[in-house]
């Protein structure tokens, strides 16, 4: 098979195809042939070393994946070959997704929806997956909530403004100037935009914010929280910041997207009902994996995906 490898950590020109040992299930494991394979900011920061979720190279990146399946293990249900699935296997172990085949657990995939093809498919699981999580396991949202959202143009804020619609929510988000008109989109009841003021001084009484952009957001997301609510962030949270949250009567979540059946099933059942849209800004094919990284790095909206 073709795949995308790398044998050094750097930028985005030390990925390359290569030809690979075909990979063969295992018990309980499914053989996908891969059509899409979803980029995320995390797939960035392994290629260049900064995050050493795989250790030292090679090896190969990704892990959002729509194919179609193509063997089964030995002990699997559910599934049968030409079935097309989708999922965000292993994480955080490699999952080598970038890659014309892929042996993953089949208790960590699903069946695709019918109302997305295999590039917004590919593009939704870990994404998606993180704003589900982040939201109703971590979060606990409950209709009638206030919810902040940050970044609506970004792969998880613009599926989280969905999903916190979808459920009923009070959705307010920030967006920058040129991307306010895709966060109104989304359907978000109020939009701010970040770059001309401070969110902190525009909003109050939210009882859940999900973090996704770091710096001193999560100390600022403090302030607009009433007593009772909840931070959950996907990036590390100051001790000093736990410690105002404590003592204001927040919660605070530190929170890693971790592989979920249900979670897909759910957002899965929120596409075919025309509740959930995934953004793709631009898919591009396996051999140019590094121009796409190149692409991801410009912060578009929405999602890059490679087809393969």
């Amino acid at each position: 098979m073709r795949a995308v490898i790398q044998n050094s950590v750097g930028g985005p020109d030390v990925l390359f195809v290569a030809d690979r040992p075909n990979p063969a299930p295992k018990s309980g494991e499914v053989l996908v042939r891969v059509r899409a394979a979803g980029i995320n900011p995390v797939d960035g920061a392994v290629r260049a070393g900064y995050y050493q979720l795989l250790g030292e190279p090679p090896f190969i990146l990704g892990w959002d994946i729509s194919g179609t399946v193509e063997a089964l293990g030995s002990g699997v249900t559910g599934f049968k070959v030409g079935d097309t699935v989708f999922g965000m296997p292993r994480f955080p172990k490699q999952a080598a997704a970038y890659a014309e085949l892929a042996a993953v657990p089949a208790d960590e995939i699903a069946l695709k929806p019918k109302g997305a093809d295999h590039i917004q498919a590919g593009a939704l699981p870990l994404a998606g997956l993180t704003a589900w999580q982040g939201l109703v396991r971590h979060g606990g949202l409950k209709s009638g909530q206030r919810v902040l959202v940050h970044a609506a143009a970004g792969g998880v804020g613009h599926l989280a403004v969905q999903i916190a619609k979808a459920r009923g929510a009070f959705v307010i988000t920030t967006a920058s100037t040129q991307k306010l008109d895709f966060a109104r989109s989304l359907g978000a009841d109020e939009v701010i935009d970040y770059t001309k003021g401070d969110f902190a001084d525009q909003v109050r009484d939210i009882d859940l914010v999900l973090e996704t952009v770091g710096g001193d957001h999560a100390e600022r997301s403090l302030k607009v929280l009433k007593r009772g609510g909840v931070l959950v962030s996907l990036l590390n949270v100051s001790d000093a910041a736990k410690a105002q949250a404590g003592a204001q009567g927040i919660r605070v979540v530190r929170m890693s997207v971790v592989p979920d059946r249900e979670g897909l099933m759910e957002l899965g059942e929120l596409i075919d009902a025309n509740k959930l849209a995934v953004h793709v800004a631009k898919s591009f094919p396996l051999e140019q994996a590094g121009a796409a990284h190149a692409f991801l790095a410009t912060r578009p909206i929405g999602k890059v995906v490679l087809t393969v």
